[in-house]
């Protein structure tokens, strides 16, 4: 446990410690005051010191001992019975009461310190600073002492602006001086940015702020002017001060130029004016793919997340939505634009948005497709910067069309819709036999069943092209009943055969309806030529090739259906395979081509051709210098007058103003990119322009600023004549000769 005289000495210090911010509080006040009135900090620093030496005499906080703390202790402390002087005595000139005494009192000190504190007045502190630095800003924002400001002689700092007189040999003692400068940058309202308020004349602002700006001088004078790129624009006074304003659309440079009433010119330097674009928003889909399909029975729903971010604040986002039916010419769009599940606060830089969209709800349907993207605009003024994300695709899957592709020359597809369904059925069926684990015996029947009446109702679709009849309304051609029908539709004398699935199979090679090889006799010769309509076989919108095929591809049909139908469709698969392979070979068959039109060359002139004889044929051959044209002649003009001008100490004409006038304007297209680089030479070429003096030592850097902004030449290749003697002439000719 600490000693009674170690808590005395640690109350001292807090009492100390509060003595002196006390103080602090009383002298920032009146300084934080004279800097706002006299925009000096000398005289705050100044103000800050005298007035803390005053306070600190009269508070003296050093005169607090150890006594005055153990009788203050007492006096707000009842628990220490007015013992607490016990502390400071040594302990072997106490009895032995005493030192009962002076340990209860250290007790109840470590006990009860706390809830007593050293007397102080902070708060009236605070608020005397407080009262200062609002009267200051008071002060400073309505200009309520501009004059006492004015009466002050400014000192000069780097941001100052320094004017030069344009004739050096008129220079007066009594030149106007500048005693105040400020810049006023005023952003637009909608990037929720304050003014700025500077001395510093280097403009870098957004887009379509508004730029004024202050000048006073200690006299009177004829005229001030802003020039920028070229262009002259009067200043206005006011009270004693010019004023002028402008709206940022462009990167550049600008100075002052003032004439006084003896019809002197003077010339500050050159400042730089960056123009901020206002970016566009920043958008980004996060969650899913960029392409999603579904099959026909799944939930069709579309989540996702949108990420926005903008540099002064979102004004809107919506997500626009097209959907897409029909293929071909009968394709049809169809636009929506879709709101965020949450509204949209305008003004934030950053929001995360969610949207869930419903395929169902969208009204699509299997073949459909959906094309969505997002677009945010931010808050510019008065045209906002608008953005998209990048396109996201969701298809609901085709259950029944099959994608055909022309390849090589151009075509068209002659085959209906219900052509395409034979893969579907390669698809189900596969389906079906990886299912088949997980499927019951009867369950896995049925499937096959379903399966072959819809191979049944495909090749009754295909055997009407055939000119057959349709089953329903009679036994079509080339049709065989299928194992459910009666067997009344079949010859007697197929009663006879031995195979019990003989009705039910295909014999290929037997002489029946279904057979394609053609009969030995006919009684017609010319039969073989003609085109017989009333023969449904001979009806159809193929030729003879293709209808081949197609009887084929219907006897392929079939004998899948037939092991369909008997439940094994691993049996079913090759033959519905061969029947897919053949319906394409029609479809590439069927297509209508067209005449390529291409180069159709002279005739040959058969009494010139391979003689050899090229006496008439005559060589063209054309030549052309390209020169690229040079993007600075007047600097490099300029860098050849300055080395004349540096070696002989010429003085300058106004044709080399004319010129320097130039090359500052070559200069000045690569300062607006890199201001930091070329703004001291384009100063320097400005000041020789305007017939300011100018020592040799500038024209010196001058010159050198100007090397560095010429491109680097590139290399160039090029061939160099050798120096030969007569005597080497002589024996590269007996060379020649011996050779």
């Amino acid at each position: 446990m600490r000693s009674g005289q170690d808590i005395l000495v640690g109350f001292r210090r807090r009492w100390r410690l509060m003595l002196w911010l006390e103080i602090t509080l009383y002298a920032l006040g009146p300084a934080i005051l004279s800097y706002l009135i006299f925009l000096n900090v000398f005289w705050a620093i100044a103000v800050f010191i005298l007035v803390a030496s005053i306070i600190i005499i009269f508070i003296k906080p050093w005169k607090y001992s150890l006594e005055n703390v153990a009788s203050y202790i007492d006096l707000h402390l009842d628990a220490t019975e007015y013992s607490t002087g016990l502390l400071l005595l040594p302990e072997e000139k106490l009895s032995g009461l005493a030192r009962i005494q002076q340990n209860r009192v250290t007790t109840r000190l470590v006990e009860k310190l706390k809830t007593i504190k050293p007397p102080h007045h902070l708060v009236r502190g605070a608020i005397i600073l407080s009262s200062f630095i609002l009267i200051g800003a008071v002060i400073y924002k309505y200009e309520l002492l501009s004059n006492l400001q004015g009466s002050q002689q400014p000192t000069i700092t780097p941001e100052a602006i320094v004017f030069k007189p344009t004739d050096t040999t008129a220079i007066t003692a009594q030149s106007p001086k500048l005693i105040r400068q400020q810049l006023i940058i005023d952003y637009p309202n909608y990037t929720q940015v304050p003014s700025v308020e500077t001395s510093n004349m280097d403009i870098k602002a957004v887009e379509g702020s508004r730029v004024s700006w202050k000048i006073q001088f200690d006299q009177e004078i004829k005229e001030v002017t802003m020039e920028s790129m070229g262009n002259s624009y009067p200043m206005k006074l006011t009270d004693g001060t010019y004023t002028g304003a402008s709206t940022l659309t462009s990167a550049g440079f600008y100075n002052f130029k003032f004439t006084d009433l003896q019809d002197k010119s003077y010339v500050s330097e050159l400042y730089a004016i960056e123009v901020i674009k206002d970016k566009s928003p920043s958008v980004e889909i996060k969650g899913i793919k960029q392409f999603t399909s579904f099959a026909f029975n799944e939930d069709k729903k579309v989540s996702f997340t949108t990420t926005i971010s903008d540099d002064f604040g979102i004004e809107d986002a919506y997500i626009i939505a097209t959907v897409s039916k029909g293929s071909g010419e009968s394709v049809k769009f169809r636009e929506e634009k879709l709101n965020f599940n949450s509204k949209i606060p305008k003004g934030n830089k950053n929001m995360s948005l969610s949207k869930n969209i419903n395929l169902d709800q969208m009204k699509m349907e299997p073949g459909d497709e959906l094309y969505f993207y997002v677009e945010a605009l931010d808050c510019k003024r008065p045209k906002p910067n608008v953005s998209r994300s990048e396109t996201f695709f969701a298809v609901i899957k085709d259950t029944v069309s099959d994608t055909f592709a022309v390849e090589g020359t151009m075509g068209v597809d002659l085959m209906p819709d219900y052509f395409r369904s034979q893969r579907q059925l390669i698809i189900d069926t596969e389906k079906l036999l990886k299912d088949k684990p997980k499927l019951s015996t009867q369950d896995y029947k049925s499937k096959s069943n379903e399966l072959g009446f819809d191979q049944k109702v495909l090749r009754l679709k295909y055997a009407e092209f055939m000119g057959d009849e349709s089953e329903f309304g009679g036994t079509a051609e080339g049709d065989v009943a299928t194992p459910e029908d009666d067997g009344d539709h079949h010859e007697e004398g197929n009663e006879e055969e031995e195979d019990p699935l003989a009705k039910y199979t295909h014999a290929h090679d037997s002489e029946n309806e279904h057979n394609l090889v053609e009969e030995e006799k006919k009684e017609d010769p010319l039969e073989e030529y003609l085109h017989n309509h009333e023969d449904p076989e001979e009806s159809t919108l193929f030729t003879q090739s293709l209808k081949s095929k197609l009887r084929q591809a219907l006897n392929e049909m079939w004998d899948a259906e037939l092991y369909l139908r008997l439940y094994t469709p691993e049996k079913s698969l090759p033959y519905q395979y061969r029947a897919l392979k053949l319906i394409q070979e029609i479809k590439n068959s069927a297509r209508i081509y067209v005449h390529r039109i291409g180069f159709d060359p002279p005739p040959i002139k058969e009494d010139k051709r391979l003689t050899g004889e090229i006496d008439e044929v005559s060589g063209y051959r054309k030549s052309v210098e390209l020169a690229q044209e040079d993007a600075y002649p007047s600097i490099r003009v300029t860098l050849a007058r300055l080395e004349q001008l540096i070696s002989e100490k010429g003085s300058i004409t106004e044709e080399d103003k004319l010129l320097f006038g130039q090359a500052g304007n070559e200069l000045a297209e690569k300062a607006i990119e890199d201001p930091g680089k070329y703004l001291e030479t384009l100063q320097q070429l400005k000041w020789i322009s305007e017939d300011v003096a100018v020592p040799s030592e500038a024209l010196i850097a001058l010159q050198k600023g100007l090397f560095l902004a010429l491109p680097e030449l590139k290399p160039n290749a090029v061939k160099q004549q050798q120096q030969t003697s007569e005597i080497n002439e002589l024996l590269l000719k007996e060379l020649e000769i011996n050779d």
